[in-house]
């Protein structure tokens, strides 16, 4: 769960504190004047070093308030996510739905989505794969949730997703066959959202 700016403040040390204040000063004097091509702006080195400052338990969150403070082009937000580590592409994931307005960043998530990476799975199964993911890319994203362990609250608009689609139901059922006939277990959350494609009395 991200930690929002007060909260956060509250947590850190002294010496991270005023290291964030910095960082953030930075990224939102950035957002209006980009700098050269040739140069990597001081948030950008700070975004990649704010688990060693702050911590591994919020680097998301301090990474998420740098990318927002920054609000960089969609091309850098790219670059980012392409040039990143885990931790670092988990964070752009994360921040999506607050940056790129529209589709342009779907190749990210479907990079993610690629990964056996359970948290950057989680990480791009968010409001923004809700919003424009397609319904065939949606419904593999949602095995994949099932099939590498993540839980399929992590799936922003499930329900509204799900609901009457039987497309989504049949390939669930098929998941379950096939999990039965390997003897392996069927995952607990197959049932909750076969449940949830179920039409509704107004459909």
């Amino acid at each position: 769960m991200l930690t929002g700016r007060k909260e956060l403040g509250a947590r850190l040390g002294d010496t991270a504190r005023a290291w964030l204040d910095d960082a953030l000063a930075e990224a939102a004097d950035a957002a209006p004047r980009p700098a050269p091509a040739t140069a990597v702006p001081p948030w950008q080195l700070r975004f990649a070093s704010a688990g060693r400052h702050c911590g591994p338990a919020h680097a998301d969150s301090v990474r998420v308030l740098l990318l927002l403070a920054a609000r960089p082009r969609p091309a850098v937000v790219t670059r980012l996510y392409d040039q990143g580590t885990a931790a670092e592409r988990r964070a752009v994931l994360l921040a999506l739905h607050r940056l790129v307005p529209g589709p342009d960043a779907l190749p990210l998530v479907e990079d993610a989505l690629r990964t056996n990476d359970s948290r950057l799975v989680a990480a791009a199964v968010g409001p923004y794969a809700a919003a424009h993911l397609g319904p065939h890319g949606w419904r593999h994203a949602v095995l994949k949730c099932l099939f590498t362990g993540v839980p399929v609250e992590a799936v922003a608009g499930l329900g509204d997703r799900a609901r009457g689609d039987t497309e989504l139901a049949r390939m669930l059922r098929d998941f379950a066959a096939e999990r039965t006939a390997a003897g392996r277990p069927v995952p607990p959350d197959l049932r909750t959202v076969l449940a949830l494609t179920a039409p509704t009395e107004e459909s």
